[in-house]
């Protein structure tokens, strides 16, 4: 097991490597629930997520020899960039095997810390696979992404920061994936101040620690697609959840809209780049998956690593969950005047049109009518109802795109 003794000297195994992250007291979101909200921006660590502070603890409690052999991971994500970050600290060999449709971005991220870099398979597991035979043939130590004793006290200094920069917090939520994060955290605070109530947050597409919870027994789920494929694991760890199980209070789910609209509100509110994972505990007090009310909170923000491709579609798709984007198309005669017409609509209904898409040919377009695709910029989900409500009163037939 860990005991807090654990964590504290992982702290000061790390220090002058690891950033000691700050607590950001948000006025935005404490207003907004009622509570006096802290964010500990994990999103700001080196490379962008908590995973360096376990790694990195792992890797200290190697020997001389157990250093010479190198190390090696499985990830397609944070966890490799924490290990290779490491890794390249101590300047001892380190391989990470990720699946062959990993980002690019993320390969070099990688690379860029020095680590070699394989690809193999198509999904994770395969990836793994292949890094556990690699680590039979090598003789290197396999660094865990979350059940290990030393990533849990690696992961639990959070919880020390947290507690030493709110003496009086009252609430923790924590995002969890295979639980090194949240037990860690759950274990710092637990051990010191055993009053504070300790949530974990999981993504409702792979809640493989809260049907495990449910269920009180360590249990493997099938994963949907996910913005927050940082927790997206299907199976916890058996050390994570023991600890799980002793320390935190309860686990909550998060749906993929909370989640965008998280991203967006903070994006915009707190001028915070944060992923989909990261932005989980804060959506489940956002959208109220707990009671809490009038309490002194702090919410990890676990990391900030969001692929630059991918950034604009998550802004549109948060400004779609919120009512601030609409794509729809109307059918309208093809005779001169009708675009003008449908526009002035728009224009006296308030809505900013970004987009507009004029067709005369198409498989649902009859003679002498035309199909009109439009985009537009919105104030609220009302506001879109009143935009439609004008156009159907004038006869056009609204037809939604995804």
């Amino acid at each position: 097991m860990v005991s807090i003794q654990d964590v504290f000297a992982a702290r000061k195994k790390m220090k002058g490597i690891v950033h000691e992250t700050p607590l950001d007291y948000s006025r935005t979101f404490s207003e907004f629930t009622n509570n006096e909200v802290y964010l500990k921006l994990e999103n700001l660590q080196k490379t962008g997520s908590f995973k360096v502070r376990g790694s990195y603890n792992k890797i200290m409690s190697l020997s001389e020899a157990e250093l010479r052999k190198g190390v090696i991971a499985a990830s397609a994500g944070n966890h490799a960039q924490g290990v290779a970050y490491s890794s390249s600290m101590l300047q001892i060999p380190c391989t990470i095997v990720m699946p062959k449709g990993a980002p690019l971005s993320k390969i070099a991220a990688t690379k860029g810390y020095g680590a070699k870099v394989e690809l193999q398979g198509n999904v994770f597991d395969e990836a793994l696979a292949y890094a556990l035979q690699l680590k039979e043939r090598t003789g290197a130590t396999f660094v865990h992404a979350f059940d290990d004793a030393a990533i849990i006290a690696g992961q639990g200094t959070v919880g020390l920061e947290i507690l030493e920069g709110i003496p009086d917090v009252e609430v923790i939520l924590c995002p969890a994936g295979g639980g090194g994060l949240l037990a860690g955290v759950a274990l710092a605070i637990k051990e010191q101040k055993p009053s504070v109530k300790v949530y974990g947050v999981q993504v409702i597409a792979c809640p493989s620690i809260k049907k495990s919870w449910d269920e009180k027994q360590v249990t493997t789920v099938d994963a949907l697609p996910t913005m927050a494929d940082g927790i997206a694991v299907r199976r916890p760890g058996e050390l994570t959840f023991q600890l799980i199980q002793k320390y935190v209070d309860d686990i909550v789910t998060v749906d993929e809209m909370e989640i965008a609209r998280t991203m967006l509100m903070v994006l915009e509110r707190s001028k915070l780049l944060v992923e989909g994972s990261g932005a989980s505990a804060l959506a489940a007090l956002l959208y109220k998956k707990l009671p809490i009310e009038g309490k002194k909170i702090a919410v990890i923000l676990s990391g900030g690593n969001v692929d630059v491709n991918v950034i604009a579609r998550i802004i549109e798709r948060g400004m779609v969950e919120a009512g601030r984007f609409v794509h729809f198309s109307t059918t309208l005669p093809d005779k001169p005047g009708q675009l003008q017409r449908v526009l002035q609509i728009i224009a006296e209904a308030g809505a900013n049109v970004l987009n507009v898409q004029h067709e005369r040919i198409g498989m649902k377009v009859f003679p002498g009518y035309a199909e009109l695709h439009l985009s537009l910029e919105t104030k609220d989900q009302a506001h879109i109802d009143q935009v439609f409500e004008k156009l159907q009163q004038k006869g056009y037939c609204i037809q939604m795109i995804e």
